[in-house]
């Protein structure tokens, strides 16, 4: 089956809550393991500062989709390193345990970093670029600091806490405000996982104070470029969806998991106000048959037939782990395969 072609305008029109020509895909990250199967195999001997960029617009094009997920520049807020392990803790590589630490930490500047990337001549015809972050402004308080500490830290010294959400909150501007100049970028993803499976990592108080004035800015400033923005959000976000939707005013929203709301749920509950990206839960990408995959994949693009906002993919990813036949299940139910 010949693949159709790429049509940035179609998502778009899914990040418009309109009705897309057609069905449409989103995915934010595919495990190279993955993707290294779909890329035309010249572009991964070349060595130039725009190798992954054009490796990661040539896979998304590959498997059917409008669009590549890319990073803007090599901007990174530094912390010590982190021991590899099977799992991480949130208190692995903090470097900002006090005041005195944090007025010793080199705040990096992101206009000092190299964006030339993103002016890149070789997207292919109908897709565009969406940029992604460095980590959005909670993660990065968290990686600076550590978890255990920061809950410390909001009982013991909430004006060094503003400072720090400040000092990340204010570079992430910048960034997403250098990224937003370039033609290439159709829209942007701000990353910064907030919850655990059961609640917010901080109180409900404590992230309007401090985490949802910042997304707000980040927010309006890609607004003034009138592109999209997207958050990629994992863990139990309920309540705080009506911030997202109305204070922040994202236009959609991803990373979704079974355990916490079914995708199908969450768009009768928010998608007349949100787009939505996904959902399928990786637990179920992975264990499931691909004709069940199939099925669930097909049906939720049934129940959005006429309604839009709705972009069909995984939950959050696509790791190495998912097996391949379930993978192209999903992809088959939008006609790709």
């Amino acid at each position: 089956m010949e693949k159709r072609k790429a049509d940035f305008n179609q998502l778009l029109k899914v990040l418009k809550r309109e009705v897309p020509d057609r069905p449409t895909l989103f995915e934010f990250i595919i495990d190279k393991d993955v993707y290294n199967k779909y890329v035309n195999q010249d572009y991964l001997k070349m060595k130039d500062n725009k190798a992954d960029i054009r490796i990661t617009m040539n896979m998304f094009k590959n498997l059917g989709y409008d669009f590549g997920v890319v990073y803007g520049s090599d901007f990174i807020f530094p912390k010590d390193e982190i021991q590899q392990s099977e799992s991480i803790s949130l208190n692995d590589g903090a470097v900002i345990t006090d005041r005195a630490s944090y007025e010793m930490y080199q705040w990096p500047n992101p206009e000092d970093y190299d964006y030339s990337r993103l002016d890149f001549d070789e997207i292919p015809e109908g897709m565009k670029v969406i940029v992604y972050g460095p980590g959005g402004v909670l993660e990065n308080v968290i990686a600076l600091v550590g978890y255990n500490n920061l809950c410390y830290l909001l009982y013991d010294d909430k004006e060094l806490v503003k400072e720090i959400f400040d000092q990340i909150g204010s570079r992430l501007v910048k960034y997403y405000d250098i990224c937003c100049q370039y033609a290439s970028v159709g829209a942007l993803i701000v990353n910064d996982d907030w919850g655990f499976v059961s609640q917010t990592m901080l109180s409900t108080d404590d992230m309007r104070k401090y985490v949802v004035p910042w997304h707000k800015r980040i927010v309006q400033t890609i607004h003034r470029y009138k592109k999209p923005a997207i958050l990629h959000s994992c863990g139990n976000l309920g309540e705080l969806m009506e911030d997202v939707i109305d204070v922040i005013q994202y236009d959609a929203k991803h990373s979704f998991e079974d355990k916490i709301i079914p995708i199908e749920e969450a768009y009768e509950k928010w998608g007349d106000r949100i787009a939505l990206l996904g959902g399928l839960d990786l637990n179920f990408l992975s264990t499931a048959t691909s004709d069940e995959i199939e099925k669930r994949s097909s049906a939720m693009l049934d129940r959005v037939k006429g309604r839009g906002g709705y972009a069909l993919g995984s939950g959050n990813s696509i790791p190495s782990y998912v097996p391949e036949e379930n993978y192209k299940a999903m992809l088959k139910a939008v006609s790709i395969y």
